[in-house]
């Protein structure tokens, strides 16, 4: 068997393949980054009561480490959307841009055409920023949220005074 790489090459499976593999050792690093944040002594103490290896990651390591995975990993997710419109140069007949200029030439009313491909970006970044807000906030819980006692005695100091 074959394979045309100049057939591939303009598929859009040659643009997963290629912003798969490019963003695949940032994640891989962020995952390893975000686990080997949780202390360890959680481990141990999952392990002190008799919790096997699978079921402490699932239910101890990963629910700690999902506050601290979660915002680069929303971050890489936005740059690898934006990252698509590089596949017009590839050229990639699926993609936003490429079929913009297509259109575009075709009825001569390039700007329209590019404004429109701007706005479909800015619309599916923002989905997934607000999305990434809503992660973030729910991983987040339970985590520095209440003042410390210095802060509260600062807080109590100046709500007794009146100079608030």
């Amino acid at each position: 068997t074959q394979i045309d790489v100049n057939a591939f090459s303009s598929t859009l499976w040659a643009g997963v393949i290629g912003l798969g593999l490019s963003e695949a050792a940032y994640m891989a690093e962020i995952a390893r980054a975000g686990i080997l944040s949780v202390d360890q002594g959680q481990r141990e103490a999952a392990q002190a009561l008799g919790m096997p290896g699978g079921k402490t990651m699932r239910r101890i390591v990963l629910p700690q480490a999902m506050r601290v995975i979660v915002p680069p990993t929303g971050n890489e997710t936005l740059a690898m959307v934006k990252d698509t419109s590089l596949l017009s140069a590839v050229p990639i007949s699926a993609e936003l841009f490429y079929q913009t200029q297509v259109i575009g030439q075709r009825t001569l009313q390039i700007m329209p055409t590019m404004m429109a491909a701007v706005c479909w970006y800015l619309v599916v970044c923002s989905v997934l920023m607000v999305g990434q807000l809503y992660l973030e906030r729910h991983f987040g819980k339970g985590f520095g949220t209440r003042p410390s006692k210095k802060d509260q005695q600062v807080n109590r100091l100046l709500a007794t005074t009146g100079s608030h």
